[in-house]
């Protein structure tokens, strides 16, 4: 047995020709109509029954398989689905989609003008997506975070189901629209590793579909704003590494900053200015990966400033140990 009985559903005998379907199909569409029950979600269910049943019960071809394999006739002997006689609607836990067939005659016959709205509405695109420009810092696209977002979007008229009308008349809620606009607060999460242009999809938070439908996506746009100590390649660092001249020559250790906290690089004795050292695995971690980049911090050697006599004499006898340029020429 079937789980649902089309016949018992529209209220006919087994033997029903096409012309008393077609009226039981009228007679409850008009009873059950959303647009004619709006906020009832017992009717919008009874109603999704009912074209169920006659989408199946008007194809000859496709009540043959259902009075034979009940529920399961779509899947039975691999059946290509028919593409003559009826209309097609795709159901789903959240709607039906209207997508072609004869229903806009029966529903001119049933709502006469009016249920153009109603057509127009389920013909639009199901979804779209959106994208929000998201700007993050160095920090947060190092170690990832919460963001609280706001969010226009246009939703379905809740008193005439996204159809811009109640019966025959323009729905006075939206005024013919079929959507209301309003503001969502919303958090999402920013995943370690994000770039420049890096699009996070945030699932069903994008546009609402209209007719029960539900949401599109939602992609955040990362921009990741400059840094003052940091330049970002990819998923390496670079940095600058401030050493004093005396430290240059003889060698010692300067604390660095890092994303992560500070660490000590050593410089070894004679260090020329410019000269790059590169720390494995201190660059920005790889989206969607356990590993990290590499920072690459160049020597920038500090001269000192407002010597004092002792020093300038230092410096004095440390040139006569070394002839200066002009010397060597």
């Amino acid at each position: 047995m079937a789980k649902k009985d089309y016949y018992r559903i529209l209220g006919i005998s087994k033997n029903a020709e096409g012309k008393e379907i077609k009226q039981a199909y009228r007679r409850l569409a008009r009873k059950y109509h959303p647009d004619l029950n709006p906020g009832d979600k017992s009717a919008e269910a009874k109603f999704k029954e009912i074209n169920e049943a006659y989408e199946v019960l008007s194809d000859s071809d496709k009540r043959q398989k259902y009075d034979r394999f009940g529920d399961q006739w779509q899947h039975a002997e691999q059946f290509a689905k028919s593409g003559q006689g009826g209309a097609r609607w795709d159901f789903s836990e959240s709607g039906a989609t209207f997508t072609h067939g004869d229903l806009g005659s029966i529903f001119n016959d049933i709502f006469g003008d009016s249920s153009a709205g109603f057509r127009t509405a389920y013909r639009r695109q199901r979804s779209q997506d959106v994208d929000y420009p998201v700007e993050v810092s160095l920090e947060e696209a190092y170690h990832g975070g919460k963001r609280t977002i706001q969010l226009q979007s246009e939703e379905p008229c809740g008193a005439c189901g996204g159809t811009g009308r109640v019966g025959n008349r323009i729905c006075t809620i939206c005024n013919g629209s079929g959507g209301t606009v309003k503001l969502r607060r919303l958090e999402v999460k920013i995943p370690p590793g994000v770039r420049d242009g890096s699009r996070i999809r945030i699932a069903g938070q994008g546009k609402t579909v209209y007719s029960g439908g539900g949401r599109a996506d939602l992609y955040l746009v990362i921009k990741v704003l400059p840094h003052q100590l940091f330049q970002r390649q990819g998923d390496d660092l670079y940095t600058e590494a401030p050493v004093p001249l005396t430290m240059a020559m003889l060698g010692g250790e300067v604390r660095m900053p890092t994303l992560d906290g500070k660490l000590v690089l050593k410089i070894p004795p004679e260090t020329q200015n410019g000269k790059v050292f590169r720390l494995a695995g201190k660059g920005m971690p790889r989206l969607d990966d356990t590993k990290y980049g590499d920072m690459f911090a160049r020597v920038k050697v500090v001269l000192p400033v407002n010597l004092s006599q002792q020093e300038r004499k230092l410096f004095e006898q440390l040139q006569s140990f070394r002839p200066t340029q002009s010397e060597v020429m």
